[in-house]
């Protein structure tokens, strides 16, 4: 399974890059596949391992910030792995022969 998800603290003002590093740190120290870009962090692992991690990180948001908006999609594909890696090659491949 792959997550998208995206934390966002409320009620902090504008600048809040120095929350969402603590929701990704979280997301690197899981040691579970992860790719952090300007919109989403992705995760990659059974559902469990997953949902704990983003638990953990919106959490880590919730203990600075009043307010925690958190935005959530997860491609749910059982006996899928490399998926995050995989996915990605496969239209880089399209993109190539085009």
């Amino acid at each position: 399974m792959i997550v998208a998800f995206s934390v966002t603290p409320l009620g902090v003002g504008e600048d809040v890059g120095e929350y969402v590093a603590d929701a990704v740190k979280v997301v690197r120290e899981s040691g579970l596949p992860n790719r952090t870009d300007a919109m989403f962090t992705s995760i990659e692992g059974e559902w469990d391992e997953v949902m704990d991690v983003v638990k953990r990180a919106v959490a880590a948001v919730e203990a600075r910030a009043p307010r925690v908006s958190l935005v959530l999609k997860a491609d749910i594909r059982p006996g899928v792995t490399d998926g995050l890696t995989s996915k990605v090659e496969t239209v880089e491949r399209h993109l190539a022969e085009q």
